[in-house]
């Protein structure tokens, strides 16, 4: 399986179905943020710490991986040169949408975040890329290119699902609202599923995931060359996972290209 392919669907699919993240900011929010009040999130609920961004107006972002109508418009009507790329079609038509609605200028880029090159090195001043990299297979490709295509002294800032929340048995936890121990890390539906419990997921049109370590993802950007010098810890929405009634089960970073 193209895994890249069938997640681009996938999420094809959950713009139809109207999935939260899939759904454009109103009119009102997009007037908020060019009146220099606004915020955007990387991890569900807690909106990243506006001392994290600097003054963004005039900068070059990509929003990396971040389709959908929300982030990147935001983050476009606060200022900045924003460049939305993502895997999926109908999410990058999402920022589409609101862009032709409130005149905001977004450039949109469909592909693989793990394969920047049609960008030069040193073309972005900040890369924002909420979590989605558990629907990536590798992610060392992704950190490198990252840290290619951000100008010194640029920012990647990122979220990250904690790779403890694979262990559990996600059929019963959905099913019987149990969390029970199952899988061993590193997780992937393909690699640690049943073929009749994989097959149920591609037949429902779910993005297919991966856990990744800690290493890779945070140990993975500071072996790509960033300097980490910003981090906190989130909580799934009240009622999606019963694991987040017990712990954060999302961190964010932020990272910094050095300048030398």
């Amino acid at each position: 399986m193209n895994i890249q392919e069938y997640n681009s669907r996938a999420w094809d699919k959950a713009v139809d179905e109207a999935d939260e993240w899939t759904i454009p900011v109103s009119p009102e929010l997009i007037a908020k943020a060019r009146g220099g009040e606004w915020s955007v999130v990387l991890t569900p609920q807690k909106s990243v710490p506006r001392e994290w961004f600097g003054e963004v107006a005039g900068k070059d972002v990509l929003c990396l991986a971040s389709g959908g109508g929300q982030q990147a418009p935001i983050l476009a009507a606060a200022g900045a040169h924003v460049t939305s790329f993502d895997n999926s079609a109908r999410q990058l038509e999402q920022d589409r949408l609101v862009a032709k609605r409130e005149g905001l200028d977004i450039q949109l880029e469909q592909g693989d975040a793990a394969d920047l090159s049609r960008f030069e090195d040193g073309s972005f001043d900040l890369i924002f890329n909420p979590c989605s990299n558990l629907f990536m297979p590798a992610l060392e490709p992704l950190w490198r290119e990252c840290f290619r295509v951000l100008r010194p002294g640029g920012t990647l800032m990122a979220g990250i699902i904690k790779p403890v929340v694979f262990v559990f048995d996600r059929f019963e936890e959905d099913t019987n609202g149990k969390l029970v121990v199952r899988h061993s890390l590193p997780y992937s539906d393909e690699g640690s599923l049943t073929q009749e419990e994989l097959q149920r997921l591609i037949d429902d049109g779910q993005p297919l995931e991966f856990s990744h370590t800690l290493e890779t993802q945070i140990g993975g950007q500071i072996d790509a060359g960033f300097l980490i010098n910003g981090f906190y810890e989130d909580y799934w929405l009240n009622g999606v996972s019963r694991l987040s009634d017990y712990m954060p089960t999302f961190i964010a970073t932020r990272a910094i290209k050095p300048n030398a």
